[in-house]
């Protein structure tokens, strides 16, 4: 037999033998049923972040157009460049409760004071996005080549866990926070049966991962207790000071889809 026809011959027997394994493994490798009915996950069309577009059940925040959404923006000015400086404390018009927030921030350009001394720790940019009413906060701080207490720098759970890794821009540039947030759950009594959460991804760079929250994150208390609140608060951007810019800000809020039990279980009939 020469050698083309053996190669042949070989090909059709490793053919014919893939088919079998195909054919038996559709027959064995049924996909195992669970016991649970779930409804149809919405379609959602994705944002584009380049032209600073939500996604389409995102309810926009800041547009670059006006500040209906808050509350107490009597001071804070729209800037010619689509974005706002913060020049009191703004509250959210609506509450929020377990949420996906999109926004984006810029330092004060200028580092030093009046007088041109150099400005150093927090007295640079400094700001925060607080959830709840500003019970849990994420901090906004100039962080680029700016030492601080490190629960304090840029993307902490303020005054609790410092970002992982410190991912800031220089001053000015626009910055992103996409945050996830998770709000506590209080048993009947009052009591925390899960804790707040926190994930929080700072200019594409994951900074804190489903991080817990111990508590209320203030500054000059302990921060190891809850409060038992409602499940909704507004969001508020922070004023301490300092002129930070913010724009493109929308938030979607978070409904985990629910399962009904009671469906078929073991395996799924042939396909």
């Amino acid at each position: 037999m020469s050698n083309r026809r053996l190669a042949f011959k070989l090909l059709l027997g490793s053919a014919a033998l893939a088919l079998l394994i195909g054919i038996a493994h559709q027959a064995v490798a049924q996909r195992w049923l669970h016991g649970i009915t779930w409804p149809e996950p919405p379609a959602v069309t994705p944002g584009d972040y380049a032209a600073h577009t939500a996604p389409s059940d995102a309810i926009v925040l800041f547009d670059g157009k006006n500040l209906d959404a808050w509350r107490d923006a009597k001071k804070s000015t729209i800037d010619a460049d689509g974005g706002f400086t913060v020049r009191e404390a703004l509250t959210t018009k609506q509450e929020f409760g377990d949420c996906q927030l999109h926004l984006e921030f810029a330092s004060p350009t200028e580092t030093k004071n009046k007088k041109g001394k150099e400005l150093t720790g927090q007295q640079r940019g400094n700001n925060g996005v607080g959830f709840m009413d500003a019970k849990y906060e994420i901090q906004v701080l100039d962080s680029y080549q700016n030492k601080t207490y490190f629960e304090g720098q840029c993307g902490s759970v303020y005054n609790q866990r410092p970002p992982m890794v410190n991912a800031s821009r220089r001053p000015g540039e626009w910055q992103t926070f996409d945050i996830i947030f998770t709000g506590p759950r209080f048993g009947a009594g009052g009591n925390v049966t899960r804790p707040a959460h926190f994930t929080v991804i700072h200019n594409g760079v994951v900074v804190q991962n489903h991080t817990p929250v111990r508590g209320f994150t203030y500054y000059d208390r302990e921060n190891l207790y809850y409060e038992k609140h409602p499940e909704k608060g507004p969001l508020r951007l922070m004023y301490h000071g300092d002129p930070v810019r913010f724009r493109n800000i929308w938030i979607r809020e978070i409904r985990e889809l629910e399962g009904k039990p009671g469906g078929k279980t073991g395996k799924e009939p042939g396909q």
